[in-house]
């Protein structure tokens, strides 16, 4: 499974993106878990943010959805901050 992370907005507007594949890790089948949960809580369209929030694309395989801050739900927020830490 590959899972791709893409932040935009925030205070300097500055775009990051970070990728994990997954395929091989011990621990894949936790990335998957979290990967469905935060696709399924996703929006098809990108929301509305609020001023300097950080917007996300967030892709496993191949579908993406969007979300943003303040509404990120706590698995989305968790596969972000774990994808944008370990990813490259």
């Amino acid at each position: 499974m590959r899972i791709h992370v893409k932040r935009t907005g925030g205070f300097g507007g500055i775009e990051r993106n970070a990728a994990v594949d997954t395929a091989g890790l011990p621990d894949a089948e936790d990335w998957r878990i979290l990967a469905e949960q935060a696709v399924t809580e996703g929006a098809g369209e990108p929301p509305v943010g609020v001023p300097d929030g950080f917007c996300y694309q967030i892709t496993v395989d191949d579908r993406t959805v969007y979300c943003s801050d303040p509404r990120l739900t706590d698995r989305q927020r968790h596969l972000i901050t774990r994808v944008l830490k370990e990813g490259a």
